[in-house]
């Protein structure tokens, strides 16, 4: 098993950092709305979702008959994100509008919205399920919805045994990008320092004039379009998606939310690598089937032993 690990490891290693961004950009929704809202949305999962299918099919608008190149390439996979990104910020507006804000201005309990979120995660999940499902669950190949591959993906150079593709190239650099650019907003812009205000004290910041709902409905716009932005890169990876594909993937992005400190931008970055790494490394040494586990492993030691995270630090205290 040792010997697994040390021969597969840059492989796992870049493969562990590739499907780690994609857990660290759902994960940014998760520690959003819980940084404002203390709130876990757990329909956050189906936004994601909505974000593959939106990526799916804007793809398909293009009719391509092969990986495009050069400019078409790039007019393909900015429309793909863009469309991801408002697909799923979109609905993560409506989802808010409907399933948390009366609970929320009438002062329900936490647990409350927490029912309201599982049910609005059952219910998107269902409704793509009626369109794109024959009916059976868990019926492997037989309900995937396959995308045209938009990127042909060849091989950059090598790093030890690993290989590092344009498309993983392409997903890691996105998802830095994307924190990097978030993480200024927050930190930089007047919407920002709302949306920190609001996280750290929300009755000082609407005496201080912060519009609550206008920061809350923000907060679910940018989770959203992160997620969605996911969504659309989990497409140019993997060629495909699925209508329960948001579940046990936003269960490992809640863990990366966790993992990094819930209601810490750059601690959902954190998480979400580190998760990806972990997961791969566990399995070049027990093997594929035990990632999920390793991943609730994580999640359960994490709650029992750190559960403020690694860096433990709250969205409203971040340094500006």
């Amino acid at each position: 098993m040792v010997s697994n690990f040390v021969d597969l490891f840059w492989s796992s290693t870049i493969d562990g950092l590739t499907i780690g961004s994609i857990y660290a950009l759902v994960a940014l929704g998760y520690t959003l709305v819980y940084g404002v809202l203390r709130l876990i949305n757990f329909a956050h999962s189906e936004i994601f979702m909505i974000g593959t299918f939106a990526s799916v099919g804007t793809i398909s608008l293009f009719g391509l008959s092969g990986p495009a190149s050069g400019l078409t390439l790039v007019l393909v996979l900015f429309c793909t994100a863009a469309a991801g990104m408002a697909a799923s910020g979109a609905s993560a507006v409506v989802l808010e509008r409907v399933a948390y804000r009366r609970l929320r201005t009438r002062g329900s309990s936490r647990l409350a919205a927490l029912i309201s979120a599982i049910g609005a995660s059952l219910f998107l999940q269902e409704v793509f399920a009626l369109r794109w499902s024959n009916g059976e669950l868990h019926a492997s190949g037989r309900d995937y919805v396959n995308s045209e591959r938009v990127l042909e993906k060849t091989e950059l150079f090598s790093i030890g045994d690993g290989i590092v593709r344009n498309d993983k190239l392409l997903v890691f650099v996105a998802a830095i990008l994307m924190m990097i650019v978030l993480d200024r907003f927050v930190n930089r812009t007047r919407l920002g320092r709302g949306i920190r205000a609001t996280a750290q004290d929300s009755e000082s910041a609407v005496l201080m004039g912060v519009n609550i709902n206008r920061v809350v409905v923000l907060t679910f716009l940018i989770g959203g379009a992160m997620a969605g932005l996911a969504g659309a890169l989990y497409v140019v990876y993997f060629d495909q998606t699925r209508y329960i594909i948001g579940f046990v993937l936003g269960i490992k992005a809640f863990t990366a939310a966790v993992l990094g400190g819930i209601g810490n931008l750059r601690g959902a970055l954190l998480g979400g690598l580190t998760i990806g790494l972990v997961e791969n490394y566990g399995a070049s040494i027990w093997g594929a089937e035990w990632k999920d586990v390793i991943t609730f492993s994580i999640l359960v030691l994490v709650l029992l032993f750190r559960p403020n995270g690694i860096l433990g630090e709250a969205l409203g205290r971040s340094k500006a």
